[in-house]
């Protein structure tokens, strides 16, 4: 078969869906200035879809150190990788002031967060070693676990139990390779809202030989009496190895860091093939992480007005006798049941006639009969905010359970 032929012919579970979601469902634009309401096809919604947590995308001292680093520097300093020559003591000081937060050795800057984390992984196992990872985690994680050459075994989400018994299977095989065992998990699972269940994890510690590799994009700079993350909040950030987050939640912006002894990250740095032959992080978005992190460890009340709209929302939608789950986190899943085609109802419904746009996931991210719409509060988010969204949730499910939405054809308007 022709390469092209295949292509189209299986066009994917969720590229099969393309042509009616493509501008909608699918790649959406959402456009003006990134705030708790911004215009989607010409109209003004309410978005809960956007990861700014604690409202730094638009934070006057953000754009203007942004706009002035882009003046200063332009987009390619420094040019080259940074291991021949784009390296820099700004580099090198965001680098520490990360370490002294989360509370590390050692750091070393990643370029992107989903292309970060596998390569850390790759960089990490060789064939000899065994992964054992949560089967929540998400795609970033699971593309990494499969460049491994190695064995790897997956727990069941949080399935404390399961991941002993897999971690004395992976014992069995490393005594005979020679190898080593790497755990990774979540600090928050950014589906579910879930905590990984740390405290629990660093226990087996006594029991097994292994490292920890934690992902927090979603905890870092939301969770933990500082922000540093799921790690603090739980209070085992000592007990973390490898700790990863990304910029492009609490921090508005791009790339993504790694964290640990400062052996490992000297070997990071030497072996991890994504960052040794990319270019250097540019120079206008290193100096605008450093405002961005000065910010999260200087101004605690974003934090808290996040919280704040974060206990108001998930309140609100339990009182009202929505299932949200068990979230500890500002991610915030609302579990509804019905089919694909009512989901897409309901979505029109939502953005068309309430005005109000979140995510929606369906089948086969997760199992046919249920639909999630997730919302994502952050610091800019009101109480009023909170309250519309409630009233228009209660009416998008009373039409859902009284079978408006299986009945109904709403047309999407341009």
């Amino acid at each position: 078969m022709d390469l092209f032929e295949k292509l189209l012919t299986d066009r994917g579970p969720i590229g099969k869906h393309s042509r009616i979601a493509h501008g909608y469902f699918a790649f959406p634009k959402l456009e003006g200035e990134i705030k708790p309401r911004m215009q989607f096809r010409g109209k003004e919604v309410l978005t809960w879809s956007l990861n700014n947590y604690i409202g730094l995308a638009n934070h006057p001292e953000v754009r203007k150190v942004d706009g002035e680093a882009a003046q200063k520097y332009g987009l390619a300093t420094p040019m080259g990788a940074r291991m021949m020559s784009g390296n820099s003591d700004l580099h090198e000081q965001l680098e520490n002031e990360l370490s002294a937060f989360v509370s590390k050795q050692d750091t070393m800057l990643l370029n992107y967060g989903y292309q970060g984390i596998m390569s850390v992984i790759d960089a990490l196992t060789d064939r000899h070693d065994v992964i054992v990872y949560d089967a929540e985690s998400h795609a970033c994680i699971i593309d990494g676990v499969r460049l491994h050459q190695g064995k790897r075994f997956v727990y069941a989400h949080n399935d404390i139990e399961g991941l002993e018994k897999q971690l004395v299977r992976a014992t069995r095989l490393v005594n005979e390779t020679g190898g080593a065992i790497l755990v990774i998990t979540e600090g928050v699972f950014g589906m579910s809202g879930n905590l990984g269940k740390l405290r629990e994890i660093v226990e087996l510690k006594k029991k097994f030989q292994f490292r920890l590799l934690v992902d927090d994009a979603h905890g870092f700079g939301t969770m933990g009496p500082t922000g540093a993350g799921a790690g603090e909040h739980l209070g085992v950030q000592d007990q973390i190895d490898i700790y990863f987050s990304t910029f492009a939640k609490s921090m508005a912006s791009i790339g993504a860091f790694v964290s640990s002894d400062e052996q490992v990250i000297e070997y990071l740095r030497y072996n991890t093939r994504s960052q040794i032959f990319a270019k250097s992080v540019p120079m206008p978005l290193v100096v605008g992480a450093l405002k961005r992190l000065e910010l999260l460890r200087n101004h605690p009340e974003l934090r808290e007005n996040l919280w704040k709209v974060v206990h108001g929302l998930q309140k609100g939608l339990r009182d009202k006798g929505f299932n949200i789950g068990t979230t500890e986190a500002p991610v915030t899943p609302v579990i509804l049941s019905g089919e694909e085609s009512e989901a897409a109802q309901l979505v029109i419904d939502l953005r068309e006639n309430f005005h109000i746009f979140c995510s929606v996931v369906i089948y086969p991210v997760i199992p046919k009969g249920l639909i999630i719409l997730r919302l994502i509060p952050t610091a800019v988010h009101t109480m009023e905010d909170v309250n519309e969204t409630i009233a228009a949730f209660e009416a998008i499910a009373a039409k859902l359970k009284d079978g408006s939405y299986h009945k109904s054809d709403l047309k999407i308007t341009v």
